[in-house]
Formats: C-alpha cells, sequence, structure tokens
C-alpha cells in the first residue's frame, strides 16, 4: 500500500556534507549509502534537493532532478528500480550551484533521500565526500543558469563501484532547511532518452589562442580545424542531433591518461562552426564543458544537461591515438511522441504543425520551458498563452500546464501580482498576469478538471486586487509591473499603455467567468470590466474621430487586441481586419525591405512576430480569412524553416534563439480550426464544440487528444462539389455542440458513442 505524502515527508532526513558551509558555490558532492534486500522486487526513492543531482544504483544512473519548485511549496520525486536479492549500492553527486538560476531560487544546500519496498522503509546510513576533482566556477554557461563543468577525471574515486570502501568518508548530518511542506511531484517524471550520433564532420586541429582559462569559449572557437602548416594537436567530431535539444553528450573514449576533452553545444553553427555562446544572455555565455582524461577506455558525461542542436568534440590527442566506442546524447524530455496529428494536402503546412510539436518537446522537461539552451525558464507567457494550445492539439497531459500555473500563483509577489517567470529568477509582467487568469479557466476547458479553479481562488482575487491598486481614470499604471505586450511593440502616447489595459479587460471578462463557474454572483469583476471598457473605447473613438491614419496611429497590437474584445462591429471591423492583413503584408518575412528585429531592443511599428500571432490571427480565421492565414503559415513561418532549421525562431530573426515553442501558434489553430474540435469540458464532461473554418484546402485528416486519458478522436474531411463531408470517431462516448452555422441557425448538441458523420455545405466551413 503506498504511503501518504506525510508519512514520506516524515523520511526525508535533509542531510549534507559536515565540513562545507552553506554558501560555498559549484561544489561537487558524492553521496553513498549500502544496503541489502532480502528478495528482489521493486525499490521507491524519494528524493529531493536544492540543485541539480543524478542517483545511481550498483552504478547505473537511475534518476535526476530536482523538478523545479519555490521554497515555500517543495515537491519531492518518487522514482522505482527493480532490484535483485543481495548488496547494493546506492550513490548521489551533487552539483551544489549556491546561487539563484531559472529553475530555482538560491537555496541552502541538502539532499534528502528515503528508500522503501512494499515490505517497509529500508535504513540507509549515508556517507560522503566533495570530489575536488571539480575545479569550482570557472565559469558560468551565462547568467540565468549555472557553471560549467571543468574536471580533472584522475582524481575521481570510483565511488560508484559495488566494492568501493567509503569508511574513510565523513557521515553525512542532517540540517535545518527552511522550506514549506513536503508534497509529492504532481507530474510524471522527465524521461531520459539516448539517441546515438554519427559526425557530420572531423578532422584535426591546432591550438591559436592563449592559455587555458584565458577566454574560454573564444580558444574553443578560435582553433584552425584544418590545419595546413602547425602539426595537428588534436582530433575533432560535429554532431546534428536533428533539432534543438536539452541533452548530455555521453561518449566511451579510448585516449592517453592526461587527454583533454571538451563538448561545445550551440543551436545554430556560426560559420559552419559549433561557436559556444548562447546569445542574448545579458552577459558572458561559455556553452561548454571540459574534462581530463584518466587514461584508457573511459565515459565522458556532465552531470547537467545542456541545450543544443550541434555538438562538437575536441579530444587533445591525435587521430591515431583516439578511439571513439560510444557516441550519444541521452535528452531530458517530458513528451514522447505525439497522439494529436495532422494531415492536410500542402507538405509545408503539414510540416509547420509537426515543427510546433517537436519545438514544444524541446522546452517541455519539469516545466514547460521559454528555450532549453539560454534560460530553461519556465515564464508564464510560455504557457498560457501558445503553450496550452499546443499540449492540447499533441497530447493528453497537461499536468506541466497545471503545475505552472500554480507555481505562477505561489510565487506571487506581496501584492498579489502572480509571477511572469518562477520559481528561480522571479519576474512579474502584467500581461502574463492578466493571461494567468485565462489561461486557469482554458485548462479547465481542455481538462475538465474544475480542481484548479477552486485552488486558484484566493490568488485570482488578489491577482485583480494587485491590478484595481494601480487604476487611474485613465487605466493601468505602468509601474505596476513589465507591460510586455510584445517584442517590437511600440506604446500608443499618453500616461496609460492600452495594450496591457486590452489584456486586464480580458482577465476581469474572464473572472466574471471563474465566479460564475462557482455559481457566485459577482457584480464586482462585471462593474470593473465595464470600467476599463469606457475607458479603453474612450481611446478608440478619439483615435478614430481624429481622422488621418487612425488605424495606423492606432497600431497593429492594440488593433489586434480590440478585434478580440469586441471594440469594433460591422464596417469598422471589416476596416480593422483589412488593416491587420496590410500591415502583415508591409512586415518581414512578407516584405524582405521591411525593417527587422534584430534585437530585444528594435522596437518598430512595422514589425510582426510569431508569438502575436496567437492573438491577431484567430480574428481573421473565424471571420472568413482563413486561406489569408494560410498563406502568412507558408510566407513567415515558411521562411523560418529556412537554413534547414527544425525549431521555431523566438521572432523572425536568426539572431535570437533558434528553440522557442510561444513561436508554435500554426500548430495550435491548425488542428482547432481544419479538425473543428475545441474542446468545452467546462461546460460538460467530454464535450467538443463543433466549428470549421477550412479556406480553400480540399482534404484534412488528423487527430486531436483528449486530455487525461491517452487517447485521441480522430477527424477526417474531404470537399467535392456538392459540400463537405466529416467524420469522426471516438474510442469513448462524447458530446458535440454543432456551431450554428453548419445547423443553419440553431446550436446543436449530439451525442456520440463511437463515430460521428455528417455532410455541410461549404459556405458554413469556410
Amino acid at each position: 500500500m503506498p504511503l501518504s505524502p506525510a508519512s514520506v515527508a516524515r523520511q526525508l532526513s535533509f542531510l549534507w556534507h559536515p565540513e562545507l558551509p552553506v554558501d560555498e558555490k559549484d561544489c561537487y558532492v558524492a553521496f553513498r549509502a549500502e544496503f541489502d534486500l532480502a528478495m528482489a522486487g521493486p525499490v521507491e526513492f524519494s528524493v529531493l534537493g536544492a540543485s541539480w543531482f543524478v542517483g545511481s544504483v550498483d552504478g547505473s544512473a537511475f534518476c535526476e532532478g530536482p523538478a523545479r519548485f519555490p521554497g515555500a511549496f517543495p515537491e519531492y520525486q518518487s522514482f522505482f528500480k527493480d532490484l535483485s536479492a543481495g548488496h547494493h549500492a546506492l550513490g548521489f553527486l551533487v552539483n551544489s550551484v549556491g546561487i539563484s538560476t531559472r529553475m530555482l531560487e538560491g537555496i541552502d544546500p541538502f539532499l534528502a533521500i528515503a528508500a522503501r519496498t512494499p515490505g517497509g522503509e529500508i535504513p540507509l546510513r549515508w556517507k560522503c565526500t566533495r570530489l575536488t576533482a571539480y575545479a569550482p566556477h570557472v565559469r558560468r554557461l551565462n547568467p540565468q543558469l549555472a557553471f560549467i563543468e571543468w574536471c580533472d577525471t584522475r582524481q575521481l574515486p570510483a565511488w560508484l563501484a559495488a566494492d568501493f570502501d567509503a569508511s574513510a568518508w565523513s557521515d553525512a548530518v542532517t540540517v535545518t532547511r527552511h522550506l514549506g511542506q513536503l508534497k509529492p511531484y504532481t507530474a510524471k517524471n522527465p524521461r531520459a532518452i539516448e539517441h546515438g550520433l554519427k559526425p557530420i564532420a572531423a578532422g584535426a586541429f591546432t591550438e591559436n589562442f592563449g592559455y587555458e582559462r584565458d577566454d574560454i569559449p573564444a580558444r574553443f572557437f578560435l582553433r584552425d580545424l584544418a590545419p595546413a602548416i602547425l602539426p595537428p594537436q588534436g582530433t575533432w567530431r560535429r554532431y546534428d542531433l536533428g533539432r534543438v535539444r536539452l541533452m548530455r553528450p555521453s561518449f566511451e573514449l579510448e585516449v592517453p591518461a592526461g587527454t583533454v576533452v571538451e563538448f561545445a553545444y550551440c543551436e545554430s553553427l556560426v560559420q559552419g562552426r559549433v561557436s559556444p555562446w548562447i546569445t542574448l544572455s545579458g552577459g558572458d555565455s561559455c556553452n561548454l564543458d571540459h574534462y581530463v582524461a584518466r587514461g584508457g577506455r573511459q565515459e565522458f558525461t556532465p552531470l547537467a544537461p545542456r541545450g543544443g542542436r550541434f555538438l562538437e568534440v575536441h579530444v587533445f590527442a591525435t587521430n591515431d591515438r583516439v578511439e571513439f566506442l560510444r557516441e550519444s546524447v541521452v535528452e531530458r524530455a517530458y513528451y514522447d511522441e505525439a497522439i494529436g496529428s495532422l494531415r492536410t494536402d500542402d507538405t509545408l503546412l503539414n510540416r509547420i504543425w509537426s515543427v510546433g510539436i517537436e519545438t514544444h518537446r524541446a522546452c517541455a522537461e519539469d516545466g514547460i520551458t521559454d528555450n532549453p539552451t539560454r534560460e530553461r525558464g519556465q515564464w508564464a507567457g510560455d504557457v498560457v498563452t501558445v503553450g496550452m494550445g499546443i499540449v492540447a492539439a499533441g497530447f493528453s497531459d497537461l499536468r506541466l500546464c497545471r503545475r505552472s500555473l500554480v507555481h505562477s500563483a505561489q510565487c506571487a509577489r506581496e501584492d498579489g501580482l502572480v509571477a511572469g517567470l518562477c520559481p528561480g529568477g522571479a519576474a512579474y509582467l502584467t500581461t502574463y498576469a492578466a493571461q494567468w487568469i485565462s489561461a486557469c479557466l482554458n485548462y479547465w476547458a481542455v481538462t475538465g478538471d474544475r480542481s484548479l479553479l477552486q485552488e486558484m481562488l484566493p490568488y485570482a482575487k488578489r491577482n485583480i486586487t494587485a491590478f484595481q491598486q494601480q487604476m487611474t481614470r485613465d487605466g493601468l499604471k505602468d509601474s505596476i509591473g513589465w507591460g510586455f505586450v510584445d517584442w517590437g511593440y511600440v506604446r500608443n502616447p499618453g500616461p496609460s499603455d492600452m495594450g496591457v489595459n486590452l489584456h486586464y479587460l480580458i482577465a476581469l471578462r474572464d473572472m466574471d467567468r471563474w465566479f460564475g463557474s462557482f455559481d457566485e454572483y459577482s457584480l464586482k469583476y462585471r462593474t470593473l470590466a465595464e470600467e476599463l471598457k469606457a475607458i479603453i473605447a474612450g481611446y478608440f473613438s478619439t483615435e478614430l474621430e481624429a481622422g488621418g491614419d487612425a488605424w495606423t496611429r492606432i497600431g497593429y497590437h492594440r488593433a489586434a487586441l480590440g478585434l478580440r474584445a469586441g471594440f469594433f462591429e460591422g464596417e469598422l471591423a471589416v476596416a480593422g481586419r483589412a488593416f491587420l492583413k496590410a500591415h502583415m503584408l508591409s512586415c518581414f518575412p512578407n516584405n524582405p525591405a521591411a525593417p527587422r528585429l534584430s534585437d530585444p531592443a528594435a522596437n518598430n511599428p512595422q514589425l510582426i512576430t510569431p508569438y502575436f500571432g496567437h492573438f491577431a490571427l484567430p480574428d481573421l480565421i473565424e471571420n472568413g480569412d482563413m486561406d489569408f492565414v494560410l498563406a502568412q503559415y507558408r510566407t513567415c513561418w515558411g521562411w523560418s524553416l529556412g537554413d534547414h532549421r527544425t525549431t521555431w525562431l523566438e521572432v523572425f530573426d536568426p539572431r535570437w534563439s533558434h528553440c522557442h515553442q510561444w513561436a508554435g501558434c500554426p500548430t495550435w489553430q491548425l488542428s482547432r480550426y481544419l479538425l473543428g474540435l475545441t474542446p468545452r469540458r467546462d461546460c460538460e464532461e467530454m464535450t467538443w464544440r463543433v466549428s470549421l473554418h477550412t479556406g480553400s484546402l480540399a482534404h484534412v485528416s488528423g487527430t486531436v487528444p483528449i486530455a487525461g486519458r491517452d487517447e485521441a478522436i480522430s477527424i477526417s474531411w474531404t470537399k467535392d462539389g456538392s459540400g463537405l463531408r466529416y467524420t469522426l470517431e471516438t474510442p469513448v462516448p462524447i458530446t458535440l455542440l454543432l456551431d450554428a452555422r453548419l445547423t443553419g441557425g440553431i446550436e446543436q448538441r449530439v451525442k456520440v458513442e463511437r463515430s460521428f458523420s455528417q455532410s455541410w455545405p461549404l459556405s458554413a466551413c469556410r
């Protein structure tokens, strides 16, 4: 019988080295315990740590972590391992970084482990030692992440071997750490997926620059990889991992003792080479790890994963003295293959849909992150907008989305504004805090899990209160937080940013819905929404009545959000959509001569981004412009696939990161509007709304995941001269709400046991 979380928490003692100060930076500590099993069977290990660890049993790695958590809300992970009867050695290697990173805030170091069989707890007596083979804080990967590894493996004991004698090590001591109540991790553990590699290029090199630690990434990049004058000093190989991944190289080499082995990583090649710098880091970066070999057959792998698509290994021994025995990477990833799918009669659209899925997979581990290379940061904006849409289109497991929403609430500012980035390096963005309200309701609609709303309701109330404390008769004050509307966004003149106000208005309307979901009629949020609506309407009216080019003054972002919020009707709405389309066509990549978003400071009104397509494109689709939107996918996102890219650029410019899932709005939009299913499990369990927007495509098929069930609904349709024939197959009974356009004016409810087939006129599916 599984133990309760409270029982597990009582078994987890916080341990640390007795002689290491808590503020020691970038130190590596080995923990070892031995135990005996009377009979073979499963063993459950519950583990929590303040920084990165890898756990092994009998020398074989079986777990890593921790899963990120706020200090006030720690979550232990549970791992299971089938073991034989007899003697076993348990080892954990911990890198105590001693600084805050994007994953975790600075927490005093500890490791907590409990082990049990179905028969009860396994007593463990822990020994520990600092591993001085690792040189501390040589260089940070960048200001958002921890340190590179710089290790002389000749100094490492064979401490994971079954017969290793750790009696001379120190006894681990129990320490006190000021954390909240321990609870179990609320998602599945990330997977470790090994990928074999074959080099795409190889050769010899000579050194060209400086002492070993003068400028480590420059020294790596300036090596001559095709020496014609100087004699070769080493061997190099370069690998393409297929797409950007969060991974660790795992290489087995036979090299002489003292040989230096370096791994460098990057998302895109620079002048055909791996460059070990991370763009837009806001400071020095060094995406590289360094080892000295003990000699003979040996495995080389970093403790913590790195981000990149391309990997280059430099071995300081000539080719005749190096043998590559195994070349692979071990990817850290949450999702396996998608169960959602989409197939159209346009191969480029099919590829664009899939790239969104693959980019999301690259950005999902113990949280949904913005990028696996530069930050690994859990930004709310990557979840509350595009991220949740991609998950719903491709996967049935939304637990990472839920976890991110909860973390944002748990890391709220003192005034109640929920976090836009957390748990490490917390940041507060007004737009993300507003979108968080809508995302909680969207999560309920996709999953049917109403418990999140109950759990988050107190946080939602305080979040709105934080906004209201910064309201004036002109709208929100800028001082409330970072008013991020989009990269490149140009704010309107005046005391209040109407782009931010529009996001907040949508949040207030959804807050009214949130209260309604609990049968609590509240006039408060509806009244606040009406007051803010009047302020925004006044802004739009002033601009439109001033004459001249009013839409250009309103601007792309505010026009799109205004349409989304219902501020324009009739001919005014038609004019607004015409402006959006003309604006998009005037911008890069549609217009190659247009300004480029070269960096975060390059604001310009003549810009579009893939992120804001999440907000701007649905209104066009729903009002008859699907073919225009499909053309935007082909032109703009098709441009992003240039130079053999396989994950999405952060913006429409290659100087930013090359793996950002928030750029993947075509994936959820293609699934939702072409397959026609929108989950409405907030209305009634297992309910989907059916509404089709197909443009001029002739045939589409695909699958839509059922959240929480690892099953999917299959859809296909084909057009002919008489209309569109729609077929749906479901593994479980569902309810369909047929849109009024399909039924001649009145929404219809249809119960479907296994299959549904219907023909509709093309005019109802445009």
